[in-house]
């Protein structure tokens, strides 16, 4: 199916729709309703737990919700189930629509098969229309769908021989300043910030994303605390304006659940070389941040510590999606290397 000029900039809409309702449990989802000569006529977004989705809210848009001859444009594939409201395929077929195109599938095996329904009543569907930008958006959902799980990425700071501290433990700071704000911007991106407890003794970190004016961002995410020791009463976190989550000394898996039952989709791990290394070794990284300074420390306060790599051919591979320059630093991103690791 051919996508137009007026389509693609209908799907542009929907994502921004889409980005103002709630991250949580459920999906960011716009939806965008256009006539046959390409005038959006009606738009709507899902705004959470109970609420009309996307394309309901769209529909009720219209006079008599009659949407005969339209074409429905939305971020992720509509739905074929009935939880707290309708299937929506079924209810965009009674609208009338003719024409539909999303971005991306839904991974849910209960939720999916909206696009097939549409297709066997006669529907025009065409699926994966600016697919990389809908997955850019869902993310975080889409991981925590399909694997039970948050989307975890694994930050670290270190020098150019691979040190996160000099030997006398100091390491404010190995980074620049414009390093630091990426960091802070990418904090206020995720559900929740993970520590370890060690992290929390030693430097009591208020755990909070800000601007580089030094005010809050206006979303921060929740802190999440691991490990056995016990949390002073008056550490900085607790004046966090997101209630903390002390997780004791479950294992990360089960930490990891219990997130996605709290309706955390994606976390961003800075716990340190400890935490940071079980992540890793626990294959719970789905991206790794390294923010690489050109200093040289030496010693021993290295940056990641055991992997449980003890030979080359072990070696935890990683595929480099980009480099950034961030001031005198660099920032590399990378994934798990698939026909390695698997999917993490």
């Amino acid at each position: 199916m051919t996508v137009s000029e007026a389509e693609n900039a209908a799907m542009s809409r929907a994502f921004e729709l889409a980005a103002r309702g709630p991250r949580g449990i459920n999906p960011q989802v716009g939806a965008v309703l256009l006539s046959p000569d390409g005038r959006i006529v009606a738009e709507g977004w899902h705004r959470g737990a109970g609420t009309p989705h996307a394309e309901v809210d769209a529909l009720s848009h219209l006079d008599g919700g009659d949407a005969s001859g339209l074409t429905a444009v939305v971020t992720l594939e509509p739905c074929n189930h009935r939880g707290r409201t309708g299937p929506c395929a079924v209810a965009l077929l009674e609208a009338g629509v003719s024409r539909v195109l999303y971005a991306v599938d839904d991974p849910n095996p209960v939720a999916g098969g909206g696009a097939e329904r549409l297709a066997e009543a006669g529907v025009e569907v065409a699926a994966g229309v600016r697919r990389s930008d809908g997955e850019t958006l869902l993310d975080g959902w889409l991981t925590a769908t399909r694997l039970g799980r948050p989307r975890v990425t694994v930050k670290w700071a270190q020098s150019l021989d691979g040190r996160a501290a000099a030997d006398d433990g100091t390491s404010q700071w190995i980074t620049g300043e414009v390093a630091r704000a990426d960091v802070h911007r990418r904090r206020a991106q995720a559900d929740a910030i993970v520590v370890g407890t060690g992290t929390v003794l030693a430097d009591d970190p208020s755990l909070t994303a800000r601007t580089p004016d030094g005010s809050l961002y206006p979303t921060q995410p929740v802190p999440v605390v691991i490990g056995r020791r016990e949390v002073p009463a008056d550490a900085a976190l607790f004046r966090h304006p997101k209630t903390p989550v002390l997780a004791g000394g479950r294992d990360l898996p089960e930490v990891l659940r219990d997130l996605h039952g709290r309706g955390i989709q994606s976390v961003f791990v800075e716990g340190g070389p400890t935490l940071a290394s079980a992540f890793v070794t626990a294959g719970l990284a789905d991206e790794v941040l390294v923010y690489l300074a050109p200093v040289l420390l030496g010693g021993g306060r290295l940056a990641v510590t055991d992997l449980g790599v003890t030979t080359i051919a072990d070696a935890r591979r990683l595929s480099v999606t980009d480099v950034q320059h961030l001031g005198d630093d660099l920032l590399v991103i990378a994934h798990p290397s698939p026909l390695v690791e698997g999917a993490s």
